[in-house]
């Protein structure tokens, strides 16, 4: 059985990234199946960029891959976030001033790794293999 790996990469998130990072941690080393679970019942504002970005990772996965991936095996890789661009934004103040103040974004970064199913009719012939063997 061997390992495959696909990731995804969300970008322009509106949410800080130290806020992000926090949702993130959440789900670091986690099977797919409970990360999902996990981000649907987090009521952080950044939740739903980070299930968006975990469900197209995994999709990648299952959709791209030229094998059968076992769904059940799929599992959370590495999840990084880092900080994405920032707007220069400007509120008005007293006196007719403007004090600035900058928009910062997120980008997501995912990647998730899952193991080939094994097809039935292989692992009947390593049963038949076993057997000649002992005899």
């Amino acid at each position: 059985m061997t390992t495959h790996f696909a990731h995804a990469y969300e970008k322009g998130i509106d949410s800080q990234p130290r806020k992000t990072n926090i949702v993130a941690s959440l789900v670091r080393d986690r099977y797919v199946s409970d990360a999902v679970v996990i981000l649907e019942n987090t009521p952080r504002r950044a939740a739903r960029a980070v299930l968006k970005a975990v469900e197209s990772a995994n999709a990648n996965l299952i959709n791209n891959s030229k094998v059968s991936i076992d769904p059940k095996t799929i599992r959370i890789a590495r999840i990084f976030v880092t900080s994405g661009t920032r707007m220069r934004r400007y509120v008005p103040a007293s006196r007719g001033r403007a004090l600035p103040f900058e928009k910062i974004s997120s980008n997501i970064f995912v990647e998730v790794a899952g193991e080939e199913k094994v097809k039935k009719a292989a692992t009947a012939e390593k049963a038949e293999t076993a057997e000649k063997e002992k005899k």
